[in-house]
This record gives structure tokens, sequence and C-alpha cells, in this order.
């Protein structure tokens, strides 16, 4: 089978694009709103961009809160979200208001970041804090506008749990992480972890 995923009618059910790049890491982003309510929402286009020094993106479809909380306030955190942590997870994908706090309808408890206002999640493993850069709209090819866009930020701070760091390196076999798959309740877990030595 070959189509073109610009026509306006898929040949399948659902759009095939998510279900062709997975795992597609799962971007749980907590922000603070200029009113002081605090954001938190999963992104399934989520990664991390750039190592030295360290930059992540989120993209959104349509102006949601997070980004319009990153712009306005720029800032944002990551947290890592795992096996444990997934009903809650699927709590704060709730469209709600922006006086709605996601982490409160998910019971979630939120501790205080070091480097940026926004709280991190206290029970995930890991928090990347960031400084927003830019957002990158992205137009189609043809100049007409898309509700996505993209939004930058880059790591000034990353929270690790102790329990997680093994003789010197980053173990996050026993936490679990989990990723979007395919459609809308399609995820996986990093269960399996194996190693190959680069050529030369």
């Amino acid at each position: 089978m070959y189509f073109d995923p610009r026509a306006k009618e898929y040949p399948m059910k659902n759009d095939p694009l998510t279900t062709l790049v997975v795992p597609r890491p799962i971007g749980w982003i907590s922000t603070i709103s200029r009113s002081g309510v605090v954001n938190l929402a999963p992104y399934s286009f989520f990664n991390a961009v750039a190592s030295r020094p360290p930059f992540v993106m989120f993209s959104s479809a349509g102006r949601k809160h997070s980004q319009t909380n990153a712009e306005d306030t720029g800032e944002f955190v990551h947290n890592l979200t795992t096996w444990e942590l997934r009903e809650e997870m699927n709590i704060t994908s709730s469209d709600v208001g922006p006086d709605v706090s996601e982490a409160d309808l998910a019971k979630l408890e939120m501790v205080p970041s070091i480097a940026v206002k926004p709280p991190r999640v206290k029970r995930s493993p890991v928090a990347f804090e960031c400084k927003y850069v830019k957002t990158v709209e992205l137009p189609a090819t043809d100049g007409k506008a898309n509700p996505y866009s993209i939004v930058i930020g880059q790591v000034v701070g990353i929270y690790i749990a102790d329990e997680f760091i093994v003789d010197g390196r980053v173990d996050l076999t026993e936490a679990r992480a989990i990723a979007r798959l395919g459609g809308l309740d399609q995820y996986t877990s990093v269960d399996n972890i194996f190693k190959m030595r680069r050529p030369g």
C-alpha cells in the first residue's frame, strides 16, 4: 500500500502515522498559569533533540494550556511517566478548563522544582526542568496554516530518584517507563533492555 498522507481521507480507520512511529515517549508537562494554576498534561509528540546543552520539545495540536503557560511564563517541566503512574497520567489527559489543575484531578502530589517555578510530580522518578526557548509553527507545504506547533525548551536542571542510579549510571529498568503506540488507547512499557556495541 502507498498513499499520500496529505489526502483528506486515510485508507484506514485511524491515522497510521501514530501506529508506525513507535514507541513515542510521553512528555508529561507541568506548567503554571499566570494566575498560579498548576497544569499537568501528557504529550505523545515529545522527545529530546540535543544533548550538550540539552533541549527537549513537545508538540501541541492547537494552543493548549501547556503551550500557553510555557510561552507566558518561560518555564515548564517534563515528568517521566511510568507503569505505576499510568492511571494518573491518563486522568491528566482530561479536557478541562484553565482554572482546573489536572494534578488535583489525578490526586498527584507535586513538589517544588529547583531552577524553575512549575513543580514536578513527586512520584515520577525523573524530571527535566526547562526554560522555554521558542515555538516553531508548522505550516503545510502548500503554505496553509496547521494547528500544530513545536514548543522547545532548554533543560536547566535534571532530577533523578536515587534508587535509579546504579554504579554511577542511570538504570530505569525497574521504573518501567511507558510510551504511546497507535490509536487513542495503545501504550507500551519499557520492560526489555538489551545492549549492542557500536562497530569500530
